[in-house]
């Protein structure tokens, strides 16, 4: 199992940047897929951004070029680079770890982070 922490949320300016991070617990954290999703109020959870192994990151076509994932297994991270964000960006931020077991997909998930952008 894995236990995940979120933090790095805030309030910024349509074009400004944040950095998330996502502090993984637990053991063989280099064997799981990582990813961000998002969720805007009355909206679907949705994922953004994941990074598998080896080091491959895929982003949603929402997010791709202002968006960076991107993964330190020797410190247990996942962080996302959030640039030239936009009101539609706000939303509570989720880090997901996931694997494939023969009964399926599994995964884990952090408490989630605000990301708030507004003038």
């Amino acid at each position: 199992q894995v236990q995940l922490v979120e933090s790095g949320g805030g309030l910024v300016q349509p074009g400004g940047s944040l950095t998330l991070s996502c502090a993984a617990s637990g053991s063989a954290f280099s064997t799981y897929a990582m990813a961000w999703y998002r969720q805007a109020p009355g909206d679907q959870r949705e994922q953004i951004a994941q990074i598998t192994r080896p080091d491959i990151p895929a982003y949603a076509d929402s997010v791709k070029g202002r968006f960076t994932i991107s993964r330190d297994n020797a410190k247990n991270t996942v962080t996302l680079q959030l640039n030239e964000l936009k009101p539609e960006d706000t939303a509570v931020y989720f880090c997901n770890a996931h694997h494939y077991r023969r009964t399926g997909r599994v995964d884990y998930w952090g408490q989630g982070t605000q990301v708030t952008v507004s003038s």
